[in-house]
C-alpha cells in the first residue's frame, strides 16, 4: 500500500527557513517522478518542484533559488529546503509520487499524494 506522510510545516516569520520531509512508503526505489506541491483555500493546487529518478530536478518561478528539493532513498523520504520564506509561500504543501516521467507527471497528473503539512508565513 502506497502512502505518503509530510512533516516539518510550522509557522515562521519572513526570512526563515523550513524543511519538509515527506516519508514514503510502498513505493518502488525506481519511482520516476516526485513532487511538491502547495494549495491555499479558494485557489486551485500549484506545482513547487519536482525529481526525477535520476534526481533532475525542476522548480516553478516562485520556488527557484529559495527552495531545494531533495531524496534520499535509503530512507524513503524526500525533502524540500525553503529558504528565504515570504507571507505568499503560506500555503498547505503537499507531497506526491508518479510511475511516469517527471514531464509526464506535469502533464497527465500523479496518482498518490500524502494529507499535506501547513506553512504559514508571517510578515
Amino acid at each position: 500500500q502506497v502512502q505518503l506522510v509530510e512533516s516539518g510545516g510550522g509557522s515562521m516569520q519572513t526570512g526563515g527557513s523550513l524543511r519538509l520531509s515527506c516519508a514514503y512508503y510502498g513505493i518502488p526505489y525506481a519511482t520516476s517522478c516526485m513532487g511538491w506541491f502547495r494549495q491555499t483555500p479558494g485557489k486551485e493546487r500549484e506545482w513547487v518542484s519536482s525529481i526525477s529518478s535520476d534526481d533532475t530536478t525542476d522548480y516553478a518561478d516562485s520556488a527557484k533559488g529559495r527552495f531545494t528539493i531533495s531524496k534520499d532513498n535509503a530512507k524513503n523520504t524526500l525533502y524540500l529546503q525553503m529558504n528565504s520564506l515570504k507571507p505568499e509561500d503560506t500555503a498547505m504543501y503537499y507531497c506526491a509520487a508518479s510511475w511516469r516521467t517527471c514531464i509526464d507527471s506535469k502533464r497527465y497528473g500523479y496518482p498518490y499524494w500524502g494529507r499535506g503539512t501547513q506553512v504559514t508565513v508571517s510578515s
